[in-house]
């Protein structure tokens, strides 16, 4: 009898918080319509600042969403993945009551929610005259709460925990998914939810440089043009269920995809020669997959938005590909990067892609600049796709690589 832990495991579930639509089936439709969701900040009064555009998640009313014994409780990030996971498992068609106490687990990624959180602990102390907590307190907590609260509200009683690996946390936290179901989980809810549209957080990424300034949503996040000028941020992601393969059979789950193969590399350290880790990170994800790069049909680009790391990730694809050797994609021009939530949306629009046999445009970038040498997808290009590689750039010098195949 084969085991099922040796085989690939499966996608059998997908809930989506998006600032081009809320619940998978809008983001997907605008998505391959190419109906971007970044606009001029909302969330806050962000006139004095030099970036002032953002993609925000639409039409969320929490008193909808969210039972009202949780609204004290958490806060808008929170409320975001409650509301993604609830998604996921209702189209999982998974009742964790059904299943053995602790066979299913929740390992989520996060990373700049915690700036939210953190503001709103700090004012509330302030206003109370409480002690002072530490911002790396405020957001450990928030990261708990993130994981905790998904696992308290479904009742998933086995293995949890979270991931900070910025963008790359998106693909990195499946991994950690997989790692669980190997050690005999049967389910696990993954995937992230991730953003800081707040002050503080606005003023934590500006300090980083890598912020676009430009004010025409429609020309402020070009990666791979010769008019990149940095990247718009944005909140939200993709909760997913990931499954053991025998369980997903054994209960007749539809199926989007299966997880082939994962990498996960560094850059070398800040003023040390040698090659970025992105090259090697798909390289070995194909490795694990058991596919040759003519195998893969498109790939999901990091899409930094900035010159020099757009080359890097060109170069990294080339090598891997030759010149216009592969479709590539950046969806993600139409939500912004959403930090850790990033990766995991561009996994399930990797798994959706598979299963429409449509690859969803870049939007706003009418050709790449010539020295990119890429075949960049730049309006809905319908086709068969049986394998895609995600591809994902955290700061700090993080890559990660995942590859989903049919």
């Amino acid at each position: 009898m084969t085991d099922s832990r040796t085989e690939p495991p499966v996608f059998t579930g997908m809930g989506v918080a998006a600032p081009n639509g809320l619940g998978t089936e809008a983001w997907w439709r605008a998505t391959l319509e190419g109906r971007s969701g970044i606009a001029p900040v909302t969330r806050f009064d962000a006139s004095g600042y030099p970036a002032t555009l953002a993609g925000e998640v639409p039409g969320f009313d929490p008193k909808r969403h969210i039972p009202s014994r949780l609204l004290p409780q958490t806060d808008h990030m929170t409320r975001l993945a409650l509301t993604a996971a609830e998604e996921a498992l209702t189209d999982a068609k998974a009742d964790p009551e059904q299943l053995p106490e602790f066979a299913v687990g929740v390992v989520t990624a996060a990373s700049a929610g915690g700036f939210e959180f953190g503001q709103r602990e700090l004012q509330a102390l302030r206003s109370q005259g409480g002690q002072y907590v530490s911002a790396y307190q405020s957001f450990a907590w928030f990261y708990a709460v993130n994981t905790g609260q998904i696992s308290i509200r479904h009742g998933l009683r086995g293995p949890s925990g979270v991931l900070v690996t910025e963008q790359a946390g998106g693909l990195d936290v499946v991994a950690q998914a997989r790692r669980q179901l190997r050690r005999g989980s049967r389910m696990m809810v993954t995937g992230g939810v991730d953003g800081a549209i707040c002050p503080w957080g606005w003023t934590a990424q500006l300090s980083g440089g890598r912020l676009s300034t430009v004010a025409d949503p429609a020309r402020a996040y070009l990666p791979f043009s010769g008019a990149a000028r940095g990247h718009v941020p944005g909140e939200g992601g993709a909760i997913l269920v990931l499954e053991d393969a025998g369980a997903a059979r054994e209960r007749g789950a539809r199926v989007y995809g299966r997880l082939s193969g994962y990498a996960s590399t560094f850059d070398p350290e800040p003023g040390r020669e040698g090659e970025p880790g992105l090259r090697r990170a798909a390289e070995l994800a194909l490795d694990e997959a058991g596919l040759a790069p003519r195998e893969i049909d498109v790939v999901f680009a990091d899409a930094a938005g900035l010159p020099e790391p757009d080359r890097q990730e060109a170069a990294a694809i080339g090598r891997v590909f030759g010149p216009h050797g592969v479709p590539v994609t950046a969806p993600k021009t139409m939500t912004g990067r959403l930090a850790a939530g990033g990766a995991a949306l561009d996994l399930g629009a990797a798994l959706l892609t598979l299963r429409h046999a449509v690859i969803p445009p870049t939007v706003n970038v009418a050709r790449p600049a010539d020295e990119y040498a890429l075949d960049l997808v730049t309006a809905a290009r319908p086709g068969p796709v049986r394998a895609a590689l995600v591809l994902a750039r955290g700061q700090g010098g993080f890559n990660a690589a995942v590859v989903v195949t049919q």
